[in-house]
């Protein structure tokens, strides 16, 4: 388990190298929020590409992307299936990827769409509490995208999923916790007005998704989760 002061070192060496590599993140993600998407991950010195089309997404994964984001916000059946290539494109090409199950448990389509993409070796999951409850298994309720439970009532749920999927599993909230199934980080930075702007947890997987396109996963396979410590450590 990592010190503090290891923690901090290796989220600072992480972010360096995301600036000094400027890596490719390919952003399957929802209409809403490609702007702001976009142009976080121009500020950490990541570079964004947005695509919904499957064959483009594929050619986009064999021409260097570091990492794929798939976030289900605003999907379509098209969209979904776009999805499923794209990420058995980036895990026959050993590309991380990020899982961000926006609203699952709440309505149909995406949740039968996560419950099979969770099954596909993703890196990270980043979810709030109810989608995190409600991927791996266990009852919540929505309002929208909104969760109705607090982060801390997720937090059995998420290290189940992460021993189930061997992901690191990101639980955003007033306080946020990232898990591998067995170590768990508590980050408390998060605001109440964080609920008040449109995409602030789905930047969150972007900017996840841009630190595991450098950081590779530790013996074992199983992704540190150090990652979730980018963002909210150095106030982004």
């Amino acid at each position: 388990m990592l010190s503090s002061t290891d923690l901090v070192q290796a989220v600072t060496a992480d972010l360096e190298k995301i600036r000094e590599t400027a890596p490719l993140v390919l952003s399957l993600t929802n209409s809403v929020v490609q702007p702001l998407t976009a142009n976080l991950l121009l500020a950490i010195g990541a570079v964004p590409a947005m695509l919904n089309d499957a064959e483009e997404a594929v050619d986009m994964l064999r021409s260097g992307t570091g990492a794929l984001l798939v976030n289900l916000g605003t999907v379509t059946r098209e969209q979904g299936a776009a999805m499923q290539t794209a990420v058995r494109e980036a895990n026959r090409l050993n590309i991380p990827w990020v899982l961000d199950p926006v609203a699952v448990g709440a309505l149909s389509l995406r949740t039968r769409l996560a419950g099979q993409l969770k099954e596909q070796s993703p890196r990270i999951i980043r979810g709030n509490a109810s989608e995190i409850m409600a991927l791996a298994g266990y009852s919540s309720v929505t309002k929208g995208p909104e969760s109705t439970s607090s982060s801390a009532d997720a937090l059995h749920a998420a290290r189940e999923l992460a021993l189930h999927t061997g992901a690191a599993v990101l639980v955003t909230g007033r306080t946020d916790y990232s898990t591998d199934g067995r170590q768990v980080t508590a980050t408390e930075n998060g605001h109440a007005m964080m609920s008040r702007v449109t995409g602030v947890g789905c930047s969150m997987g972007a900017l996840s998704a841009a630190c595991a396109a450098v950081s590779p996963p530790p013996a074992g396979g199983r992704f540190h989760s150090r990652t979730h410590g980018h963002c909210r450590r150095n106030g982004l």
